[in-house]
């Protein structure tokens, strides 16, 4: 993937075109998170059913995670169904839960084609053995791909995860029979993504104002950007909107200042 890959898919003069020019490419966010909001909304706006947005949604996740690779962002995060989801009329979950399976289906020759490993955050030993199985085999099937690693949080949730991780401290402690140190490098160990860096950006469609329980500890110093797109018209061009945006950007953590900004 390179320069040249985002080049040949953009038409020239094209919006998209002139926004990918101004992209300083040596400074893209290591990991960007996605909350995918708004498929009900867009499918009510045009008298069609809840599910026929999360249908149209599902190629919005084709481009954004193709575009994601061809920048050689190397971690891309998208929260496609959380712990409060259960909640949804049966139906609709069962449509989400088909549309899931189908999308593995289809797209993993093109996640094998584009280098791309594939993996789930969330509980997944509670969602339906069928979608398990789809699931396993993916992760299976592109564990020893070397591109962008793509994550679909599924049946997650920040506070069950955080929650997760304290059983498993006191699993630990009970087996060993001592109470360990803990401090931040300990917890972000036994959270769903030990070992995968905090996202530099969160992104959210729809316009809503609020984090949804997602990614709790690992977005204390994320920068956020949300857009009144709904997920299913969200593409390329509002993602190279939002990595502008974030460049623009002074980060600080804390501190006096650290700047994404370029020194030239």
């Amino acid at each position: 993937m390179s320069r040249q890959d985002i080049l040949d898919s953009t038409e020239e003069g094209s919006i998209e075109r002139q926004l990918f020019e101004k992209i300083d490419i040596s400074r893209l966010p290591a990991h960007i998170a996605v909350i995918m909001d708004g498929n009900g909304r867009w499918a009510k706006g045009r008298g069609l059913p809840r599910v026929e947005g999360h249908r149209s949604g599902i190629a919005s996740v084709r481009e954004i995670v193709e575009t994601c690779a061809r920048l050689d962002v190397p971690i891309l995060t998208l929260y496609a169904f959380s712990v409060e989801n259960w909640k949804r009329p049966r139906s609709e979950v069962d449509v989400l839960m088909k549309l899931l399976k189908q999308y593995l289906r289809l797209e993993l020759s093109t996640l094998m084609k584009n280098d791309i490993r594939f993996q789930v955050l969330g509980r997944l030993s509670e969602l339906p053995g069928d979608v398990v199985s789809e699931l396993e085999a993916g992760m299976e099937r592109t564990r020893d791909n070397r591109g962008l690693l793509f994550n679909i949080a599924l049946n997650y949730g920040g506070r069950a995860e955080i929650t997760d991780a304290c059983q498993r401290i006191v699993n630990e402690a009970l087996a060993c029979g001592e109470a360990p140190k803990i401090d931040e490098a300990f917890f972000a160990q036994r959270l769903y993504t030990a070992g995968i860096a905090d996202p530099d950006l969160m992104i959210r469609t729809s316009g809503e104002l609020r984090i949804s329980n997602f990614l709790l500890w690992q977005i204390a110093y994320s920068e956020i950007w949300v857009t009144d797109t709904f997920w299913p018209d969200f593409r390329k061009r509002e993602l190279f909107e939002a990595i502008i945006d974030f460049q623009k950007r002074d980060r600080r953590y804390g501190g006096i200042a650290a700047s994404t900004r370029s020194t030239a």
